[in-house]
């Protein structure tokens, strides 16, 4: 009844009938009708007191009530619902009932249909607003399992979303990991996908990026630090627990998982990034975005990539950063790969940056040792200068090598190796080692003497040849009996001392 007496006054103060059907969200048509009754009846005049709302009711009926509009959407709702309820985006839904159903509604039908189906609290936060080329915003959401053809199994997978903050133009990228190296490739990607670097890269605290979530004194990761240094960007760490302080980023996984990904399926992740980029560049960067009322794309292209860096010249190098300790083999384990480091740091942390052709080992600011970055998991590289002198040999003289010397030596030093190196009894590998020694005190050809003298008595040890060396029993006559054929287990006391060495010598 009030609304009566409302119009009435309104009248009487000249307020138009425009404004005022407005103001009280009332056709137009209904306020000319009580104005025209009003009139008649003399309640315009100003020299009569304005009723009362009851006496005006009376007189003049009741406003009606506003009728109930059916939307356009209406015969959709069940669509529109499980539509919702996968949390699609608004202006997906739209299109996918023009798309699928023949809806001939507006965009703005359905998005009073879904305020009515879905109300929610308003948030308040203060917008910052960026110069173009100054910042892009980054995060990683996860994406759902999508197949992996090289697996022949479905695993989770992530998606990579860099906004450039002052024009919303997007690049996106879908991953199965946020792994380091991931993490760096997808944002050389984006970069080399817009063209340019932006001054400022702002992030929520990812462990691939930062390890403390620390505003003011970040522990940057050493990968991620050294790409900024790179590309010439500064990493600013979001705020935890502040989600708006980085808000074009989330507002923008949030728009690629309900606008690109709700309800759609793909063969692959290799599919997946085909298709979303095709998507960034003909759906996302082409629609009027609600906050700057233009395409992001063309935005992008009139003005901030004029703002942006140059890319550099040089690729990055760097992969994945590790503190690692140092084993007792004098190796640190990398990935599923062995490196050598020197042994004096066996038992301590040493740092390790893995490129895509070398690994560097620090130890602080101090470089130890670089290796070719191994392909393989079980590979190792090795060098025998980080072993202590004792363990040294055991790399420098394998058994294809004592081999190869003893070769060099003469046939009979090759048989005593070869029968020491065919003990499975325990490993000969020293014994080989000081049997080839021998030659430098001795000289080869006395070696070589003694080694023909041990074989024709069967006993093929390296004690026993030394032992004729050191008593010059290599030139003794030997008996005429046929040398027997090498073997490790027939040489082992096969004669008695006596018959080796002659009595005389053991007397």
């Amino acid at each position: 009844m009030n609304e009566v007496r409302e119009i009435v006054y309104r009248l009487r103060q000249g307020e138009s009938v425009r404004s005022i059907a407005a103001s009280l969200d009332l056709s137009r048509n209904t306020v000319r009708k009580y104005r025209d009754r009003a009139s008649e009846k003399g309640f315009l005049d100003w020299d009569r007191p304005l009723p009362e709302s009851q006496d005006l009711a009376v007189v003049l009926g009741a406003v009606p009530a506003p009728r109930q509009m059916v939307s356009t959407v209406a015969p959709y709702r069940e669509t529109v619902e499980k539509l919702v309820e996968a949390e699609v985006e608004g202006a997906t839904i739209w299109r996918r009932l023009r798309d699928d159903y023949g809806y001939s509604g507006s965009y703005s039908s359905v998005r009073r249909y879904l305020s009515r189906l879905r109300p929610r609290e308003p948030e308040v936060f203060a917008r910052i607003e960026t110069a173009p080329g100054e910042e892009a915003q980054v995060d990683f959401g996860y994406s759902g399992p999508q197949w992996d053809p090289k697996s022949g199994r479905r695993r989770k997978s992530w998606v990579f979303v860099m906004t450039l903050s002052w024009s919303r133009h997007q690049y996106v990228e879908f991953v199965f990991d946020q792994k380091s190296e991931t993490w760096l490739r997808c944002h050389e990607n984006a970069f080399a996908f817009f063209g340019g670097v932006v001054k400022r890269v702002t992030l929520d605290n990812l462990k691939s990026g930062v390890i403390a979530a620390d505003l003011h004194d970040p522990i940057l990761g050493e990968p991620y630090r050294r790409l900024a240094q790179h590309y010439g960007f500064v990493i600013s760490p979001n705020r935890p627990a502040t989600p708006r302080h980085k808000g074009k980023v989330e507002s923008g996984v949030h728009y690629v998982k309900r606008a690109f990904l709700a309800g759609q399926e793909f063969a692959d992740l290799e599919a997946m990034n085909r298709r979303v980029k095709q998507w960034v560049l003909e759906e996302a960067g082409t629609r009027i975005h609600g906050t700057t009322k233009q395409a992001p794309l063309a935005r992008f292209h009139q003005v901030e990539i004029d703002a942006l860096f140059p890319l550099p010249k040089e690729s990055f190098d760097l992969l994945a950063a590790y503190r690692l300790k140092v084993q007792r083999d004098c190796h640190v384990v990398v990935e599923g790969r062995y490196y050598s480091v020197p042994h004096r740091w066996v038992g301590q942390k040493v740092d390790v940056y893995v490129g895509r052709k070398i690994v560097e080992i620090y130890k602080g600011t101090e470089l130890l040792t670089t290796h070719p970055r191994l392909q393989q998991p079980g590979q190792r590289a090795s060098r025998t200068e980080h072993y202590p002198d004792g363990k040294r040999a055991w790399l420098e003289n394998p058994p294809e090598k004592c081999r190869e010397r003893a070769e060099r030596i003469g046939p009979a030093c090759t048989r005593v190796v070869d029968a020491l190196l065919s003990d499975r009894v325990q490993d000969r590998l020293p014994s080989v080692h000081s049997l080839l020694r021998l030659s430098e005190k001795h000289g080869s050809q006395r070696l070589e003497q003694a080694c023909f003298r041990v074989l024709h008595f069967g006993d093929a040890s390296y004690r026993r040849v030394k032992t004729v060396l050191e008593q010059e029993l290599e030139n003794l006559p030997l008996e005429t009996a046929p040398c027997p054929a090498p073997s490790g287990d027939s040489y082992r006391f096969a004669r008695s001392p006596e018959e080796f060495f002659g009595a005389e010598a053991v007397s």
